[in-house]
Order: structure tokens, then sequence, then C-alpha cells
């Protein structure tokens, strides 16, 4: 088909094309005739009516257009509003509620369970073997050092002791007759004079060993429970009776190795014992260990208790409380403490600002927590509310009284 066939045939299918659109679209004669079209050349193409109608939907789109831009208005300054109204949401203080900052005290404390011991305790023994032939004291009974407890029999040792007593005083008075005849060398007067003392220590021998047949009190103290009767057989190995000074008790205990440094011979100790609640005994500490147990970590102490009124008995269980100045530490409420990916915080507030204020925890108690950080006695700092709290932001106080600026800007 030759080209100028080919363009009076697309040149046809526009114009029918264009005549079809403005015949079925109410509002194409109205844009064509915006484009530039005359009106007379628009006209010819549509009918009467048709025309009618394009100008009534012309007219229609002109008012939708006109409604849809006052919408498009109203919802952006709608829009700017609501921005403006998140700018001052932005701006508005965080309701907060708060604690002061106190101070507590750690390490000020120690208690400890111990085993009382009497100051002196001995467990008597005769210190010669034989047959118990009395027994002197009783049961609970109260001696005195150097005080009879038991006696041995005595017979034998009473007959070595009147033989070295005549034989000491038989070799006196030879000595005594070489020294006044003139007639002896003074080799034989020094032979008499040896007899002699040998003789002494023959009478005081048999002396000490009477003696020893005596079973006596080494120390002031109560008698324990009698362990032998009279009768029996004993030897220097047989515990007669268990003697007590209890009129002081010496208390062991435990304390950990923290400790070690703070506790010093002379320090006050306060005693309870469990046989006795409500009471407490006074005293001090005797001593201190040189080492700390490898195994347990702790250190043992020495405490020594009066017992004046004879109330505590050695084996007693006692608490024993030791008081110390202690380290101070800030303590805040534990709803205070918050943690990030540095560690833990607290929220200070400093002219109705939020401050993060960074802190170590130290110790953990039921109703507070110790930390270690800048805060100090009386600082404030939020333990509710804390979901929206930032850094540097503006916080209300719970409960705190409003300024006059204040109070005319809620209004």
């Amino acid at each position: 088909m030759p080209l100028w066939k080919q363009l009076a045939i697309s040149i046809a299918l526009i114009f029918l094309g264009l005549c079809s659109w403005v015949y079925f679209s109410p509002g194409a004669g109205q844009t064509l005739v915006s484009m530039g079209v005359p009106q007379s050349v628009v006209s010819l193409v549509s009918q009467a009516p048709d025309a009618e109608g394009q100008g009534q939907g012309g007219q229609q789109a002109q008012a939708g257009g006109q409604a849809a831009a006052q919408a498009q208005g109203q919802g952006g300054q709608g829009q700017g509003n609501q921005a403006q109204g998140n700018r001052r949401g932005g701006n508005q203080a965080i309701l907060v509620a708060t604690q002061p900052v106190s101070m507590g005290v750690v390490n000020d404390r120690l208690s400890a369970i111990g085993d009382g011991e009497a100051i002196e305790a001995v467990t008597v023994m005769p210190q010669a073997s034989g047959t118990v032939a009395e027994i002197l004291v009783s049961s609970g009974q109260k001696v005195s050092k150097g005080d009879i407890i038991a006696k041995l029999d005595s017979e034998e040792q009473v007959i070595l002791r009147d033989q070295a007593a005549v034989a000491l005083r038989s070799a006196r008075e030879k000595a005594e007759s070489y020294r006044n005849l003139q007639s002896f060398s003074r080799l034989d007067v020094l032979d008499a004079q040896i007899a002699e003392e040998q003789a002494q220590l023959q009478l005081t021998t048999a002396e000490l060993n009477l003696k020893r047949r005596d079973i006596v009190a080494p120390i002031d103290g109560v008698i324990g429970i009698v362990g032998v009767s009279v009768g029996d057989n004993v030897t220097n190995t047989t515990a007669i009776v268990s003697l007590d000074n209890r009129s002081q008790l010496l208390v062991d205990f435990w304390a950990p190795e923290r400790f070690a440094a703070a506790v010093k011979p002379g320090m006050p100790v306060e005693a309870s014992s469990v046989s006795r609640p409500g009471e407490a005994f006074q005293g001090s500490v005797e001593a201190v260990d040189s080492r700390v147990d490898q195994a347990s970590r702790t250190i043992r102490i020495r405490a020594k208790i009066d017992n004046p009124e004879d109330v505590l008995r050695a084996g007693m269980s006692f608490n024993v409380v030791m008081r110390f100045p202690g380290d101070r530490y800030a303590a805040v409420n534990p709803l205070a403490v918050q943690w990030d990916g540095e560690g833990s915080f607290v929220w200070q507030i400093l002219d109705n600002k939020s401050v993060k204020a960074r802190v170590t925890i130290v110790q953990r108690n039921s109703d507070q927590i110790l930390v270690q950080g800048a805060l100090k006695e009386g600082d404030v700092v939020a333990v509710e509310g804390l979901q929206r709290v930032r850094e540097g932001g503006a916080v209300e106080v719970a409960g705190a009284p409003k300024s006059g600026s204040e109070e005319v800007a809620a209004r």
C-alpha cells in the first residue's frame, strides 16, 4: 500500500477516535477547548444535548476540583496542627515520682557463733600410783589452789620418811663430832659432811613422795563430777576430776577474712547465749589468730567474757557481735536502678531535668540498694515513671508545688 494511503487512513482513525471521545465523554469538549481547539469545531462533533451535558459536567468537574483543593488545604492544616502538637508533646514534662538519696553503711557489724570454754580448765590427775584412800570434795564445790581433793594410801611413804629422818640425825651427829675432835683428818670431816647432806636429800625425797599422795587443786575453780571412788587403784594417767575456773569464759569464733585487719585485741564484744535469751554479756577480744584458714577463708578470734554471777558454763554456744565504723555508700530505692549497654545507672533530677548518673551496685537489701557513684546524701532520683524519661528531658515531680508560670501555662 502506498505511503499516502497509510497516512490518510491513520488521520481518519485519529479523527474518528477524537469524535467518539467528544461524543461519549461529557468533559472531553471542554478539555479540547482548553487545549486551543475552536468551540465551533467541537460543536460540530457533539450534539446540543451533549454539549449542555458537557457544560454541566465541566461545572461539576470544576466544583469537584475546588472541593478537593479545599479538602487538601484542610488536610494540610490538620497535618500542620498535628506536627505542632507533636512538637509540643516532645517538650512536655514527664511526670515522675522521686525519692531522696540516703546513706547506708556496710561492714559495720560482725555476727558469728562461737563456743565457750572456761578461762582456766584442768583435768586433775594424781602424781603417783596407789589406792584412793579418801575423797574430800564433791561435785559443784568451789575450791582454792592448794586445797586437797583426795588422798592416796601413804603408809609406805610415811615409813620411808621416818627412816630418812633417822639417817639424817645420825649423819648430822657424826659430822658434828668430827668437826669438834682434832683426832680426825680433814678428809674424814669432809666425808662426814657429805654423808649428812646425802641424808638430808633422802629425807627431802621421802617427804616429797609422801606429799604426792595428796591430790590437790592446781587452780581456783569449781569441781566437776568426781570420776573415782574410794578404793580405786589409780595411776598418774587416771582422771580424778575436772576443775574449771569460770569467772570468765573464752569464746572462740570465726570471722570472714575481710575483718582480719579490723579486729584488734581489746576491742569490745557483746555475746548472748541461747540458754539465757534477752541477756547480753560484755567482753573484749583476747587474741586474734596469726593466719587465715585457707579452706574456709575465715580467721579465728578469741573473746573473753565476764561471768561474775556464774550463770554461764563452759561448752555453751554464743552469738558474738562486734561493731565497726563501716563503709558509707549512697542508698537508693531498688526501683531507681536501671540498666543499659554500659551498666547500671539512676535518673538524677536536677532543676526539673533528668540526668543519667552512673552507679556501681555494692550491696542489695530488701528495701534499698547501696551504690557507689557521684551521688551524695539528699540528691533526688526518679523511682517511678521512668519509661519515657530521656537524658536532659524535662520532668515534673509528682506532688511538688508548681510555680506561677507553670500554673498559667497549664490554664
